[in-house]
């Protein structure tokens, strides 16, 4: 029998869409149902998602709104009692704002005893007016209905407390936080140097050329107009590589968006299922964000040996070692963001590719963060006995 196995119980994750259980929870679903719990998770409907999970794993589609909707969510809400009910879960895990909402309400309005959310960030952080005062409370009545809650980062903990939306007593953050950890197979170092080779054949940059880059949605929350700025006023032959989704593109400065398509050094690339060649392939990932709940590019990025700039903001603070594996600069400011780029560029910058990945292996390995993550459902479900 597995040092972890146990009397089986049943777990059930809950999440807005499937890609979140994608990017985020498959690892540790297949770890906690290996080693003896009955694991479920409801989303929305995808057609190839238990077949990524396994047979072990049940999968319950259902639809979550994921604006804001009253009637949605009284719909969710009334179908995720059903399920719940039904399914007789010992634990009931939520993550993202929607699915946190309803399924608070849902497996507390059920008898769940063990309601755990997930807390990924906070989105109303990023609202303004009526619609931040709507986010708050919808976040507030989420931490109220949990029993418990594990924040993905100590700063998101803090700033949890200190927004009133949770006593001390009630939250965590297990190991070193982050969502999932690395999967250090997949973001391998010792393959930095092939995959650089092959990208930057396949996008026309040299050995020597110096490439900053940045991974994920292209839009304003995320800094691509500091970026854009920030890169124009370095005035060097450096290349920019933006890898992600252009789903945010009305919500940045135009005019800079307009200059960066004419720019032959910057190139817009669509979203790619290989990221971690693309890590290897850039020599600073740029995260200057306005608000995360981690920054997990942070730490995919160190484990390939990818040093980053980053904002001084909760979560992404919690996945860097300042100076070492990173430069930490004020959010919207343009000015010490081109002052770290231009730093960056310098061969005695004191940032270390080697460095990074042994950061990014001692504190967010997956596999170890799997155990953890098994540790703290144990507790949650028997305390400390």
């Amino acid at each position: 029998m597995s040092e972890f196995q146990h009397a089986k119980n049943k777990i059930c994750y809950i999440v807005t869409i499937p890609v979140t259980v994608r990017a985020f929870f498959i690892p540790q679903l297949k770890f906690l149902a290996r080693h003896g719990y009955d694991v479920s998770v409801i989303c929305s409907d995808d057609c190839k998602l238990q077949q990524e999970l396994g047979a072990d794993i049940h999968y319950i589609p259902i639809n979550i709104p994921r604006g804001l909707s009253l009637l949605g969510s009284l719909h969710a809400i009334k179908d995720l009692h059903n399920i719940i009910k039904k399914g007789r879960f010992d634990l009931v895990q939520y993550s993202t704002p929607n699915a946190a909402f309803c399924a608070s309400i849902a497996s507390k309005l059920a008898g769940i005893k063990v309601r755990n959310y997930h807390l990924m960030g906070f989105r109303y952080l990023g609202a303004t007016g009526i619609g931040r005062i709507i986010l708050k409370i919808i976040e507030k009545i989420s931490c109220t209905f949990s029993t418990s809650i594990e924040c993905v980062s100590q700063s998101n903990l803090e700033l949890g407390i200190q927004e009133n939306l949770f006593p001390r007593e009630k939250a965590v953050v297990v190991w070193n936080g982050s969502t999932g950890g690395v999967d250090l197979s997949r973001f391998d170092c010792s393959k930095r140097n092939e995959w650089r080779q092959q990208i930057r054949s396949e996008l026309g940059y040299g050995e020597d050329d110096f490439v900053f880059g940045f991974v994920g949605r292209i839009t304003r929350d995320k800094g691509i107009n500091e970026i854009l700025e920030a890169f124009s006023a370095c005035k060097s032959e450096a290349k920019l590589l933006l890898v992600g989704a252009e789903e945010g593109l009305d919500t940045l400065d135009q005019t800079l968006l307009q200059n960066a398509r004419q720019d032959p050094n910057i190139q817009f690339h669509h979203p790619v299922s290989d990221v971690e060649r693309y890590y290897a392939a850039i020599d600073i990932l740029l995260l200057p964000s306005y608000r995360e709940g981690f920054g997990n590019v942070i730490i995919e990025a160190a484990a390939v040996g990818t040093p980053a700039i980053v904002s001084n903001i909760p979560g992404p603070i919690d996945a860097i070692e300042k100076d070492k594996t990173a430069y930490v600069i004020p959010p919207k400011d343009v000015a010490a963001l081109t002052a770290a780029m231009k730093k960056s560029m310098i061969k005695s910058n004191g940032l270390s590719s080697e460095y990074c990945a042994n950061f990014a292996s001692e504190k967010f390995d997956s596999k170890k963060l799997c155990k953890k993550i098994f540790d703290r459902k144990r507790k949650l479900l028997y305390g400390n006995g």
